[in-house]
């Protein structure tokens, strides 16, 4: 049976990447591993937060309490996790820090927060599960 020492999750604080939290949680309690909540802030959404702010520490707090519905999840399962935050368009984000690092499993959920983006230029699931060098557990 393959272990799973270092799971990364995706997560936008939407209802998709809650569920695929739990499922990663479960997995995590399972083989006692750590978590990494990755959020990826894209371009829009970053000029969004620094036009809405008036600091840095703003920013910084609106986007935690997008996370908040996560973090909160986790926190209750006991699970050991970290969150980083990184700069780009989800899908080649979340690749390029999936494969730059060391995770054993990548669970995604199967939609984010931004529909048209989806139906436009297709899931950020998808994108992933094409270009991600390990196991990718999509959750629904």
């Amino acid at each position: 049976m393959r272990m799973f020492k270092r799971i990364l999750v995706p997560a936008d604080g939407s209802d998709h990447s809650c569920r695929a939290v739990e499922y990663a949680a479960d997995l995590a309690k399972t083989f006692s591993a750590e978590m990494i909540i990755l959020y990826v802030v894209d371009d829009t959404t970053a000029k969004t937060d620094v036009v809405a702010a008036n600091s840095k520490d703003e920013v910084d707090k609106k986007r935690k309490e997008k996370l908040a519905p996560v973090t909160e999840l986790i926190e209750r399962t006991g699970v050991a996790y970290n969150t980083r935050v990184i700069h780009g368009e989800p899908g080649p984000a979340i690749v390029k820090f999936a494969n730059d690092g060391k995770y054993d499993c990548l669970v995604v959920g199967s939609r984010g927060l931004n529909r048209l983006q989806t139906m436009v230029l297709g899931s950020v699931s998808h994108k992933v599960v094409k270009r991600a060098n390990m196991p990718v557990l999509i959750v629904k």
